[in-house]
């Protein structure tokens, strides 16, 4: 069996929390993939991690559902292709599979390596075309281009749990690369308002969750305060734009909000310039 190792420790800690919602009484969604790369040190990893931040298992299983529902929303109308940028351990290349679509996943080696081992071993086959490399550092449309994907087909990007790390120029230029050299795409990714970030939100709870990230040396850098502005740099248009608060109040509206972090975490969907072909692709936003 393949190891846990050379791969980042927080990527086990979602993955953790994602497979919690398979016992759910009414779940999201179902993973049952997941448990594959988890075992009892991972466990004990993110129970001490929601221990000390219970909201976090929310905003895990909010944010899979809503990335869920916009996949979904895009294969429906013909996305051909999808690329995970940051995928650790994701397994929507797994539960998403569609006839003559494309999966991308990129990532570092060490975290891919050990995917694709544990899928093996289970005899499962991702049908995803796993690309190592920093999409950030190592050139993103290089990396796409030597890889087999094609610039011209529909694509839904999923950008899941990485712009906190990134610094604000880079975070734009992943966006210019995208909006510059890929015909019709949709793009959903998370990202915190600044008040987390700058340790301002006056919650004692949020501001340890950021300083424990910190302690993992996988520190939150950046924050987006004005997303409009943000897609109007890359050309882009907001197709949607949500707190985590509104889509706790829908996915559970009889429980109170525990954290004022909902509050601050958003999920959105942006789309590309005008298509080539006049064609607009777009997300929608249901919530369901």
């Amino acid at each position: 069996m393949a190891e846990i190792q050379n791969v980042t420790g927080t990527a086990f800690i979602v993955a953790e929390f994602r497979a919690e919602e398979n016992a759910a009484t009414q779940p999201l969604y179902t993973d049952p993939i997941v448990p594959l790369f988890l075992n009892e040190e991972t466990k004990r990893a993110a129970a001490r991690m929601s221990e000390a931040f219970p909201a976090v298992k929310k905003i895990v299983r909010i944010r899979t559902r809503y990335l869920d529902d916009r996949l979904d929303r895009q294969l429906h109308l013909g996305c051909g292709q999808v690329v995970i940028l940051g995928a650790g351990l994701d397994t929507r290349s797994i539960r998403k599979q569609a006839p003559s679509v494309a999966f991308f996943e990129i990532d570092d080696e060490g975290t891919l390596n050990f995917k694709k081992a544990r899928l093996e071993e289970n005899a499962l086959n991702s049908q995803a075309t796993f690309i190592p490399g920093n999409y950030v550092t190592d050139n993103l449309v290089q990396l796409l281009k030597t890889n087999g994907f094609d610039f011209t087909q529909p694509t839904h990007f999923i950008w899941e749990g990485n712009t906190m790390y990134l610094t604000a120029p880079s975070i734009r230029q992943v966006m210019r690369d995208l909006a510059q050299h890929v015909g019709r795409f949709t793009l959903s990714f998370d990202y915190f308002k600044d008040g987390v970030i700058e340790k301002a939100t006056g919650d004692a709870a949020v501001t340890g969750i950021v300083e424990r990230f910190e302690a993992m040396g996988a520190p939150w850098i950046s924050g987006v305060e004005n997303l409009q502005s943000l897609a109007d740099d890359a050309g882009m248009t907001i197709v949607d734009d949500v707190a985590t608060a509104e889509l706790h109040q829908t996915y559970w509206p009889d429980e109170p909000l525990d954290s004022p972090i909902f509050d601050y975490y958003f999920l959105c969907t942006l789309e590309s310039p005008a298509p080539r072909s006049g064609v607009h692709f777009q997300g929608g936003i249901s919530a369901s």
